[in-house]
């Protein structure tokens, strides 16, 4: 597969980790679709990317909606090969907080967007993945999707947050076994501290904190180092079923 040739659709794609990975897209030559809930800043950033980019209104969590958005992107671009499922909250509370046991209705809303969400984007793009005529290898397509450092050291109040980005891990496996029967690969990527449009937002102090905490290189992981790691995965047809840290080598402590 080659990034200049990709028909890519995006979650998450109006902002950070997934405009960088759009971004990256297009400089190659490639056609993205941006997935979003933030219409205004999906069309706008649909049209900072050009002529090559579109935005669709998506609300990952729910299916009926991203069956129309996935349709509507291959209708857009003659088809889909590359999807990115980079939508994700990071709603944060202890199970036994100050105010009592946290709200389960808080913790199934992380649940719906970071795993069953990505499930529904991949599932519905594999669908239209299919449908491509087997290149190199017999690939049809590849699925790239986020989970996170704290899928393997969660802090507490994290529960909610860790469990989806596990989630998003553990069924790699199996969704890699199954599509290789397509000529479809999955991966995933599992970033650490990055400088994301919510991390921007914090003090510089904030920022100068965590970014102590990692080894080398001693700052935050800037999302163009992410969409690096989506252009090396969707290039590299023997990197299949494998999840990669971006993440400097932190090792997330307890709190």
């Amino acid at each position: 597969m080659k990034l200049s040739e990709a028909k890519a659709v995006i979650t998450g794609g109006a902002s950070g980790l997934g405009f960088a990975t759009a971004q990256r897209i297009v400089n190659e030559g490639g056609q993205v679709v941006l997935l979003d809930i933030n219409d205004a800043l999906g069309a706008e950033s649909a049209a900072k990317l050009g002529d090559r980019a579109s935005y669709v209104s998506t609300d990952v969590s729910n299916e009926d909606s991203v069956k129309a958005a996935v349709l509507k992107a291959k209708e857009t671009m003659g088809g889909i090969t590359l999807a990115v499922n980079c939508a994700g909250v990071a709603n944060a509370g202890r199970a036994l907080g100050r105010e009592g046991p946290w709200p389960t209705e808080n913790f199934n809303r992380v649940i719906q967007i970071n795993l069953v969400g990505t499930f529904n984007v991949t599932k519905e793009s594999a669908a239209i993945m299919n449908e491509n005529e087997p290149g190199e290898d017999g690939e049809r397509g590849v699925i790239i999707s986020t989970a996170s450092i704290a899928a393997f050291e969660g802090q507490i109040g994290q529960a909610a947050y860790a469990a989806s980005k596990g989630g998003v891990h553990a069924m790699m496996l199996p969704l890699a076994r199954e599509f290789a029967n397509f000529g479809i690969r999955v991966n995933t990527i599992a970033p650490g501290i990055m400088l994301t449009p919510m991390m921007a937002g914090m003090s510089e102090e904030v920022q100068a904190s965590l970014a102590s905490q990692v080894p080398f290189p001693k700052r935050l992981g800037h999302p163009e180092e992410y969409a690096n790691t989506v252009a090396f995965i969707y290039e590299t047809t023997y990197v299949n079923s494998e999840t990669i840290r971006c993440d400097g080598a932190i090792r997330m402590q307890a709190k």
